[in-house]
């Protein structure tokens, strides 16, 4: 099937590509592939969004009915202690920390809306479909992509169902994919699109959708916490949004890059919520969902190339979020409506895509990355009081005076380098969870309606498959085993053999976290068969 964009992933950059393209070129050829069973599934972030993107995209978004109601109120900033704790002066903070104008929605439903938006306008949708191959031409430029492939058994073999998958060709190929997408992975490394740049850094969100007692609740209240469980252990902190129905969303970012194999980000967020002020808010209240996903993390630093022979990579699979401010939605929309009208301009004489990446690293995103950009290596560096007290002083120079005063900070390693030997850590206890604000990992996973097909190839390759107990567990006590928030692995023992690696594949979250967190990276994560997954009502 041959279209003049192909377009992977429905998430809040290719949907926005999409229809910006309708808008400019009504005769375009447009598809958008997604992998979750509906165009939603597989979405996950906090989410406070930022409008500018719908402001631009979709100007009367308001009339349209988008599910975007909720308007923050309140902006909180805590500091944890074991027991207590201490909220700081909002005064005290850059400008660009605050959400006036913000507004707390479902990335999931605003996707679902941007898709019927994108039909309306004539773009075709095509839900299931993952993107397992790209087509590349004669020249080596990418031409298209292979999806929708159905029924190979767990041998590789084809089964009686079996279903070839269609080769989807456009003049310029899209990759939306998110954080860690494995074809850009594939693409970056082709074509050296991280050549000269800092690795890109990344940590694991994990969230919970609760219901909690309607005195609680503080409708369009926002609040962020430091410190406690992590402290020293790790960088990251957490989010509370009170959204409609006395529902808040709860979220927990570890930083990729901790040092102590022996960490559980899982468990670190179910620590977090027994802190005396969290437990008040959800006692009474009951859990209805969970999820988990990576977050791009490198900021200006780490941005690829973002064109290649053929396409252009666009959304958080570029590496756009701003860490401090927790949004990268808005610079997805962005990155996709700038893609567009690039593509509108240069359809018809088949050019090249390099203005793209030159306007958005010199407009509004590159802007809204470029203040912040030294945030996470400080915090690297010099720990939580590092990263307040430097990186506030950095973020204020820049954005009174528009230049940033440590210049542009290198992340160093990237976050699989950064695990240290286990020998020089101590291994560390967490307490049982208790059932009523805590929870075990699986029973969590039962509130993603995660589901895979179990008789298909594993979709969690391992390059070597000695490598996880001869290397892994020697040296770093296999932390596969925690770092996963599904519990897709383990190592398991039996009476008078030998330790053994089991992939549970069919509680994979599709996180990325192992793609990203493995010290030996001898994990590839790629797309099981499309609808496959997790499947998020209202994240």
């Amino acid at each position: 099937m041959e279209y003049d964009v192909v377009i992977v992933g429905a998430g809040p950059s290719g949907l926005s590509a999409a229809i910006k393209l309708k808008q400019l070129n009504q005769d375009l050829q447009i598809v958008v592939l997604e992998k979750g069973a509906e165009v939603g599934a597989h979405i996950l972030s906090g989410a406070v969004i930022d409008p500018v993107g719908l402001d631009k995209l979709i100007p009367d978004w308001k009339d349209k009915g988008a599910p975007v109601s909720v308007k923050v109120k309140e902006d909180r900033f805590l500091m944890l202690g074991p027991a207590g704790s201490l909220q700081l002066p909002n005064f005290l903070l850059p400008p660009l920390m605050s959400n006036h104008g913000n507004y707390i929605v479902s990335m999931a439903n605003v996707c679902r809306w941007l898709a019927s938006q994108a039909e309306d306008l004539g773009v075709e949708i095509f839900p299931g479909m993952a993107c397992s191959e790209l087509v590349f031409g004669d020249s080596g430029e990418v031409k298209g992509v292979v999806a929708g492939e159905f029924g190979k058994d767990k041998n590789g073999n084809k089964g009686d169902g079996y279903e070839p998958g269609m080769e989807l060709y456009g003049k310029y190929v899209l990759l939306a994919e998110g954080a860690r997408g494995s074809l850009t992975k594939e693409l970056i490394a082709r074509f050296s699109l991280d050549d000269g740049k800092q690795p890109q850094k990344f940590g694991l969100g994990m969230k919970e959708i609760w219901e909690i007692s309607p005195e609680k609740h503080r409708l369009g209240q926002v609040t962020h916490t430091m410190g406690w469980p992590l402290g020293r252990k790790a960088g990251g902190g957490s989010f509370i949004y009170h959204i409609e129905n006395n529902q808040i969303y709860i979220g927990f970012v570890v930083h990729l890059n901790y040092e102590n194999p022996y960490l559980s980000p899982y468990m670190e967020f179910q620590e977090f919520k027994t802190h005396p002020k969290i437990r008040e808010l959800l006692e009474g209240g009951k859990r209805i969902a969970y999820g988990a996903r990576a977050i791009s993390e490198g900021g200006w630093q780490s941005i690829p190339k973002l064109t290649f022979p053929g396409g252009a990579i666009v959304g958080c699979g570029a590496g756009l979020v701003n860490v401090p401010r927790i949004k990268g939605n808005h610079n997805a929309m962005l990155s996709g409506i700038l893609v567009a009208e690039n593509i509108a301009s240069e359809i018809s004489k088949k050019g090249d895509l390099k203005s793209y990446e030159r306007k958005l690293r010199s407009g509004i995103i590159g802007k809204d990355l470029k203040r912040v950009r030294n945030v996470k290596p400080l915090w690297t560096k010099f720990g939580l009081v590092g990263a307040l007290t430097f990186g506030a002083l950095d973020m204020w120079i820049a954005n009174i005076f528009g230049f940033n005063v440590f210049g542009s900070l290198a992340h160093g390693k990237n976050d699989a380098d950064s695990t240290g030997l286990a020998k020089d850590y101590n291994e560390i206890s967490y307490k049982k969870p208790d059932g009523k604000v805590s929870f075990e990992r699986l029973t969590n996973l039962s509130y993603s309606a995660t589901n895979h097909e179990e008789n298909q190839p594993c979709h969690l390759v391992l390059g070597d498959k000695t490598i996880p107990i001869s290397v892994n567990l020697k040296k770093f006590a296999e932390p596969a085993q925690r770092y996963c928030p599904a519990g897709v692995y383990e190592v398991v023992t039996d009476p008078g053999k030998d330790a053994r690696f089991q992939i549970n594949a069919q509680n994979c979250l599709h996180c990325k976290t192992c793609d990203i967190k493995d010290p030996s990276q001898n994990i590839n994560w790629r797309t099981p068969q499309g609808g496959e997954g997790p499947n998020y009502p209202n994240m």
